[in-house]
């Protein structure tokens, strides 16, 4: 008896999200003193931001205080540089960068549940938010099914910390286009019965049907490998190899947009680059090896760019290995197809594939590398915050402090539109009006 009492009293408790008690359930106002506000536009001096709820209310220059009703609680960040939420387009928290010498993807894959790949994750999720990235877009779980619409929904209910998260589940590949990394030095007999990373199709039938799955399971983008395997040309080229065909991608790009969805798609270069764009997608990721054909299509149809730049330069392999030629390759051509695309005006978001790197790294490091191939300071950060919106279909909800978007707000010390640098140690952290990182300010009543 004594047992089942114990239990009831704990019931409560167990069924309560942990982050339930941190505050009052009705709407709190929070004044927001900033010594400098990048709104996503412009740098202003001495502004006060009022959120109301998760949202902000009123946002007016320091001396306007009679403008503003009493507000709950008062946070100073005078001393600080206060930025919309940054927004990564391009990230993986089933990834953990793992050292390639340890067996990197495959031992994910072979050798780690489900379940333990989840628990990690939770914690991708939340170094992101630690890290100011208040909203990412998850392009797939490699091989972790539907993980990040669940990850996705346990943070919208308060069970966990994290950004909000736009999940991509799955993603789409063709046979033979995106095995395990050893793939070639598995037996044949057995490759086809491995794990895989994506769900395979091969045909415009299975293609329709993949993504209508997909979207019924909860992604809000699908992701979509146009190309695989790369490798050195004879003359010294970057080769990628092609997967969906024109037809095959066109299938899914309509029942996506047809739901109301987009489709990302993962394209180095080449023929399959030409197919991804011919076919209609909304996004190419990475692309390393932008030819002029494809930036003026890009142009022209309006296609996104998400770069990922940073996580190319992890773990190169030897210099006189056909890998480590592939790994140099690659860097040296994916800086001219950034300027290229940037100087054409392709839209650019900042994405960096985090996952590919480890999530203990800094996942601003990506602001430096796109300052160093061309972008200047505020470029990378609108790319991070206003334009990252735009790709998501958010405009005005997220990657602005204005009236009516999401109070999604950090603070850095130094001014990040002369130093992108200081983005890598984001001291504050809001999201949607609930305060959960301040190592910057002075808290008032």
């Amino acid at each position: 008896m004594k047992a089942q009492i114990l239990i009831a009293a704990l019931l409560p408790t167990l069924t309560t999200p942990i982050w339930a008690n941190e505050g009052p359930t009705e709407p709190v106002t929070t004044l927001i003193r900033a010594g400098s506000m990048w709104d996503g536009e412009r740098l202003q001096k001495d502004r006060l931001i009022l959120v109301r709820g998760e949202r902000i209310a009123q946002v007016v220059p320091a001396n306007k205080t009679h403008d503003l009703p009493q507000a709950d609680r008062t946070i100073d960040l005078s001393n600080a540089v206060v930025l919309p939420g940054l927004i990564d387009s391009h990230t993986h928290m089933f990834l953990q960068g793992e050292d390639p010498a340890e067996g990197g993807y495959d031992v994910q894959l072979l050798q780690q549940s489900v379940q333990f790949r989840t628990i990690r994750a939770t914690v991708s999720a939340r170094r992101a938010l630690e890290q100011g990235f208040t909203t990412i877009r998850d392009v797939e779980t490699e091989g972790a099914g539907y993980g990040d619409v669940a990850i996705k929904r346990a943070i919208e209910a308060s069970y966990i910390p994290g950004p909000r998260v736009v999940p991509s589940g799955r993603a789409i590949s063709t046979t033979g286009g995106y095995p395990l990394e050893a793939a070639g030095g598995y037996a044949p007999e057995i490759v086809k019965d491995l794990p895989k990373g994506v769900q395979i199709i091969d045909g415009p039938v299975e293609a329709r049907r993949a993504a209508r799955e997909q979207l019924d399971a909860g992604v809000e983008w699908v992701k979509v490998y146009m190309t695989h395997r790369s490798w050195v040309g004879k003359s010294g080229e970057l080769v990628s190899q092609p997967t969906l065909t024109v037809a095959e991608l066109a299938e899914i790009v309509d029942e996506a947009h047809g739901q109301g969805h987009k489709v990302a798609c993962h394209a180095y270069g080449g023929i399959g680059l030409h197919r991804a764009l011919d076919g209609g997608c909304d996004s190419i990721e990475h692309g390393l090896d932008l030819d002029d054909a494809a930036i003026a299509q890009m142009v022209k149809q309006g296609t996104w760019y998400v770069p990922t730049l940073s996580v190319y330069y992890y773990d190169p392999r030897p210099a006189d290995t056909p890998g480590g030629q592939l790994d140099r390759k690659r860097v040296e051509v994916h800086g001219p197809s950034f300027r290229k695309a940037l100087k054409a005006g392709v839209h650019i978001a900042f994405g960096t594939d985090v996952g590919g790197f480890p999530w203990s790294d800094p996942i601003a490091q990506e602001f430096e590398r796109m300052v160093e191939f061309g972008m200047s300071p505020a470029e990378a950060i609108r790319a991070a915050t206003v334009h990252g919106a735009e790709l998501l279909g958010k405009a005005g909800e997220i990657g602005v402090l204005a009236p009516g978007a999401y109070a999604d707000i950090i603070a850095v010390q130094g001014d990040p539109t002369q130093n992108v640098s200081v983005l890598r140690k984001v001291g504050f952290v809001m999201k949607g009006g609930r305060v959960f990182l301040d190592r910057l300010s002075t808290a008032g009543p």
